[in-house]
């Protein structure tokens, strides 16, 4: 029998809200995993994409990731990964730094044997190289084989990739395939295959409301794959629909309700009402102790639009208005480098080099075509992403459609159903 643990989204140096608790959130869960996978003497944990968040992470993100590892090397845990599009790079990667160190094995063509399984892996593939791929792989002799790839497939929501397209393309017949990306844990089964997304160690955006955790997953001669929660911060999410007469007395009220201490506080709005001015009531939460407040009245203003700009967030009214341009993939991915306040000042010349360089190396003319000017989230307007991703054209939406989190790190990270 094989049994590992299958993870991956952890999103390692992201500052969320801008805020560094929130970025040390991120490492604190990777750690339980790696402790977790210690106690329970797991064969492997294998990740599935997403390490970081960002291609560029800082010293601090770097040296965080090879403790965590460090824990599973001293308790002889291997670490098996495959590259997400948030920290692929064009060259090399910072998975093989880590494994020239000895502290994880990138998975790839061929099979890496744990106990009775043989891996294999496969980065992060865009959209524009699916056409035609096939998949290269070496035999192996193990009783199971598990391929593990990031991106979002079908028949999840918001699948665009059938694996049964990848399957068709080897002669190797997987038991499982272990998915990063949609940060929504889901299992489902495809032609013979048990098809499963561990979802995220911690919530990127706000439409992330179910408990983070990850898979254990165990081969012995069938596939059993369980779930397992971690503890992360709270997030105490206020839903009200406001009355006539009603305004921002009601809404503190409700959020007062609460315990407030250290969390995450997300009010949204609806109804009648009066209008409701959300600095106000995030003052209120941050006054009884939350680590962030924030608010989004949904109500339609005359322009017959959703409103969900903080006044406390200028980077959301900048995103909101650069949308509305109409600008196309490759225009927007240049914009939101040059704004991005990761980048600094003096990298801002050789980082739009590299995206540009990138977009035309890839050769997809859609990306040179301007998006939608509505800002409903339709449309091209759907892939601001913020070129997180090496191609620049990975798209982040929101559940419900909306627009996605930038390369600024803003305040609610974009996915394509609880993705990313």
């Amino acid at each position: 029998m094989t049994r590992v643990i299958h993870t991956g989204d952890t999103h390692l140096g992201y500052r969320q809200y801008h805020r560094a608790e929130r970025k040390r959130d991120y490492l604190d869960a990777f750690q339980q995993v790696a402790d977790d996978a210690v106690a329970e003497d797991v064969d492997a944990v294998v990740h599935a994409g997403d390490l970081f968040h960002d291609r560029r992470p800082t010293l601090d993100d770097i040296m965080g990731a090879l403790s965590v590892l460090r824990t599973l090397d001293d308790a002889g845990v291997p670490f098996l990964a495959v590259v997400g599009n948030h920290e692929a790079k064009r060259e090399g990667q910072w998975l093989d730094l880590f494994e020239s160190l000895g502290l994880a094995t990138r998975l790839g063509p061929e099979p890496v044997e744990v106990g009775s399984t043989a891996f294999y892996g496969l980065d992060f593939v865009p959209r524009s190289k699916r056409e035609g791929f096939e998949l290269d792989l070496e035999p192996h002799d193990s009783d199971h084989a598990a391929l593990v790839t990031h991106g979002l497939f079908e028949p999840f929501d918001f699948g665009e990739w059938d694996p049964a397209e990848i399957f068709a393309t080897t002669d190797i017949e997987f038991d499982a395939l272990l998915l990063g990306d949609n940060h929504h844990p889901e299992t489902a089964q495809v032609d013979d295959t048990w098809v499963t997304y561990c979802g995220s160690t911690e919530r990127t955006s706000a439409s992330e409301r179910d408990e983070r955790g990850y898979n254990v997953v165990a081969f012995d001669g069938d596939v059993d794959v369980r779930r397992r929660g971690l503890d992360t911060r709270e997030f105490v999410f206020v839903d009200l629909e406001l009355g006539a007469g009603e305004g921002v007395d009601r809404v503190r009220q409700r959020v007062g309700e609460y315990d407030l201490e250290d969390a995450v506080v997300v009010v949204t709005v609806d109804g009648e009402g009066e209008p409701v001015t959300p600095a106000a009531v995030e003052e209120f939460g941050l006054d009884h102790g939350a680590l962030v407040a924030r608010v989004t009245d949904r109500r339609e203003t005359p322009d017959e639009r959703e409103r969900e700009v903080s006044f406390a967030d200028p980077d959301d009214a900048v995103r909101e208005r650069v949308r509305e341009l109409g600008l196309s993939d490759a225009a927007r991915s240049i914009d939101e480098t040059v704004r991005a306040s990761k980048v600094a000042d003096s990298n801002v010349d050789d980082v739009v080099e590299d995206r540009v360089a990138a977009l035309v190396e890839e050769g997809d003319p859609a990306a040179f075509e301007a998006g939608d000017r509505s800002g409903d989230g339709t449309g091209d307007e759907a892939t601001d992403d913020g070129g997180d991703s090496a191609d620049g054209a990975s798209a982040d939406v929101t559940a419900d459609g909306g627009p996605g989190e930038d390369a600024s790190g803003g305040d609610d990270q974009a996915t394509w159903g609880e993705y990313q």
